[in-house]
């Protein structure tokens, strides 16, 4: 039987080729055909920059890039993986998945399965041998990581027989992040991940974790702009900003005649009423993730009628904020978006994801979008001396068992 995400349910469009390929290196590397399956997709963040730590709104989409992870039961304890990009092989034994230094791949996977035991209690663990493999460029910002996570962690839940539902592994994938690859990420790019569905944005609270798929037109899609830059001061930079947040949040709840927990209680209108107590720098902060709520609930609205214009102005303004009030945009980025909005047929455009570096995300109309996309390129070229990547990607079903 040919190996076709077709035949399994799954409409993945170009990943087809992917899955065909991953079936191929699994029988050539283990001497035989997979038993199990999954994919999971990456993500693109379209409103909501630096709200989910502050308990708010952020709008997402799952895209048509993704990885599959393949596994079939293996004899003994010991589990083997193979990076089927690089074709890099490791080991770990069945019952004791741990922490890594190299290949550092490896913890995303050891890091779920991690998780997953501690769901089995005495069932036998049985070791498996695996291979993955994907489209999703490293560094473009679409969470490559978490799309490993969960399809690994869908394909192992399957193998195991475990019973979780999607919220607990998106967890179990942030948990992976934190204890096995040291990296302290939120949930946003795991649950677009599982929730994603084709021609829907992901809307995601991140006080309830309650998530909505909101319809998109068809005729839009999203380029994704890694301008390749990434600055020395983005670690210490984002720990700042989650500290004058939250410093911001005290303040306002000791102002404002209702609770403040998290700056998702405080509104733009109150913002203008009491910042004048705070430091210049401290209130600007606050002001983009209040900023960026009330924009994320703006935009569920112009979906649901179709006003992808008004939507773009949105993407142009909570990037505005980022360069004004947040500043963790760059020079490179804020040039994707002054050129973004010069170009016919880009609607929107903004920093993606913790920002200093890394990439933009615009939306476009389809029949647009590669003209367009060539068009940034060419200008980005001019600029810098060097192509920035682009890629047109368009909303997609989130992960699952082929």
């Amino acid at each position: 039987m040919k190996c076709s995400p077709r035949s399994a349910g799954l409409d993945i469009g170009k990943d087809g080729a992917v899955y065909e390929t991953a079936c191929r290196k699994f029988r050539d590397v283990f001497g035989r055909p997979h038993s199990t399956a999954a994919y999971a997709p990456g993500r693109i963040e379209v409103l909501g920059n630096h709200t989910d730590y502050n308990e708010g709104f952020v709008l997402s989409a799952a895209v048509d890039l993704g990885t599959f992870f393949l596994l079939s039961e293996a004899e003994g304890t010991t589990c083997r993986c193979v990076a089927g990009d690089i074709m890099e092989g490791a080991d770990f034994e069945a019952g004791a998945p741990h922490p890594v230094g190299e290949p550092a791949w490896l913890n995303y996977i050891t890091g779920t399965m991690a998780g997953l035991l501690t769901l089995l209690d005495d069932k036998p663990r049985r070791a498996f041998d695996a291979l993955f493999l994907g489209n999703i460029p490293l560094g473009a910002g679409l969470s490559s990581s978490a799309a490993l996570e969960m399809s690994g962690g869908l394909a192992l839940a399957a193998f195991y027989g475990v019973d979780t539902d999607k919220l607990d592994l998106a967890r179990i994938g942030q948990a992976a992040e934190h204890a096995f690859a040291g990296v302290k990420c939120g949930l946003l790019d795991q649950i677009t991940s599982l929730f994603g569905k084709r021609r829907h944005l992901v809307m995601t609270d991140f006080r309830t974790l309650e998530v909505e798929t909101v319809p998109a037109p068809a005729d839009i899609c999203f380029l994704t702009c890694n301008t390749r830059a990434r600055h020395a001061l983005v670690d210490g930079e984002y720990n700042r900003r989650r500290e004058q947040c939250e410093a911001a949040a005290c303040f306002f709840d000791s102002r404002l005649d209702h609770p403040v927990s998290a700056l998702r209680d405080v509104s733009v209108e109150e913002w203008n009423r009491h910042h004048g107590g705070m430091d210049n720098e401290t209130a600007r902060r606050a002001l983009h993730p209040i900023g960026e709520n009330e924009r994320v609930v703006l935009a569920r609205s112009l979906l649901k009628q179709g006003a992808m214009e008004d939507l773009g102005r949105l993407m142009f303004d909570s990037h505005a904020s980022s360069r004004t009030n947040f500043e963790n945009s760059c020079s490179e980025l804020d040039f994707l978006v002054d050129t973004a909005a010069e170009i016919p047929g880009i609607l929107g455009a903004k920093l993606s994801g913790g920002g200093f570096g890394g990439s933009a995300v615009m939306l476009v109309g389809r029949s647009e979008a590669e003209r367009a996309g060539a068009a940034v390129v060419a200008a980005y070229a001019r600029q810098f001396g060097y192509a920035c990547d682009v890629r047109v990607v368009v909303p997609s079903d989130g992960a699952q068992v082929l």
